[in-house]
C-alpha cells in the first residue's frame, strides 16, 4: 500500500466485551494495520485478561495485535508484538526476546539523538506522539515535526499520533509517516467506529507517498 495505514490505539480504560464488539465493527469500515491494546497502569492480570479476548478478534480482522509495555501479557496472549517505551534497556530486552517472530515498537523519546539510539536496537517502528496526554483537535507540533524528520531520513517505519478529530489526518499524512495513529478520534466520535475507519481510509488514500525516483 503506497500511503499511510491506520494504527488504532484503544482507550486507556474500557469494557473488554464492548471493545471486542467495537473492534469487530471497525474492520467492516476498511483497512487497519495495527491495534495497540493500551492499558497503562493496569495489572498484568488485567492486561492478560483483556488481551486474551481482544488479540484473536484483532488478528481475525487482519491487523497486528500489539500490547502496551507488558511483555509477559503480550507473550502469553499470543499477541503479534509489544510496544515498549519505558527505557532503552527495556527496549533492547524486548527486541532480544520477541524478534524476529514478533513486532517490537517504541516511542516517546524527547530528543532526536534518543530516537536514533532507540531505533538502532532494531525495533520495527518508532512512535511519535504522547499517548498519555489529553488530545487536542490537531496533532501536536512536535509530533508532526518529529515524524516528518524521521520519515525523510530513516528507513525504520514511523507512526504519528493524530489529534482527536479526523480533520487532523491530512496534516499527519503529509509528514510521510508510514502509519497514522488514532485514539480518541476513533473511539470518542459520535459516528460509528466503522464509519470513522472508512472516512479515515478515504482521507489517507488521498495522501500517497511520493514516488521514489
Amino acid at each position: 500500500m503506497n500511503r499511510p495505514r491506520l494504527f488504532l490505539v484503544t482507550p486507556p480504560q474500557f469494557d473488554t466485551d464492548d471493545m471486542a464488539s467495537q473492534i469487530e465493527q471497525a474492520f467492516t469500515g476498511g483497512d487497519i494495520a495495527c491495534i495497540l491494546i493500551y492499558m497503562p497502569g493496569a495489572s498484568t492480570k488485567a492486561v492478560q485478561e483483556a488481551a486474551d479476548k481482544l488479540v484473536p478478534v484483532i488478528q481475525a480482522g487482519g491487523a497486528a495485535a500489539l500490547v502496551y509495555r507488558d511483555t509477559q501479557a503480550a507473550g502469553r496472549s499470543n499477541a503479534d508484538g509489544v510496544h515498549v517505551d519505558t527505557s532503552l534497556e527495556d527496549v533492547r530486552l524486548a527486541v532480544e526476546s520477541f524478534q524476529p517472530e514478533r513486532i517490537v515498537g517504541t516511542g516517546g523519546t524527547k530528543l532526536k539523538h534518543d530516537a536514533m539510539e532507540w531505533a538502532e536496537t532494531g525495533v520495527d517502528y518508532l512512535f511519535f506522539g504522547k499517548l498519555d496526554l489529553d488530545e487536542r483537535d490537531r496533532a501536536h507540533e512536535k509530533t508532526l515535526a518529529g515524524a516528518a524528520w524521521w520519515a525523510e531520513l530513516f528507513e525504520t517505519p514511523c507512526v504519528a499520533l493524530a489529534g482527536n478529530t479526523l480533520d487532523t489526518l491530512p496534516e499527519v499524512a503529509a509528514t510521510g509517516a508510514d502509519f497514522v495513529a488514532l485514539k480518541d478520534a476513533a473511539w470518542r466520535s459520535e459516528a460509528a467506529i466503522s464509519e470513522v475507519v472508512t472516512r479515515a481510509n478515504d482521507i489517507l488514500e488521498a495522501h500517497p507517498f511520493p514516488e521514489v525516483q
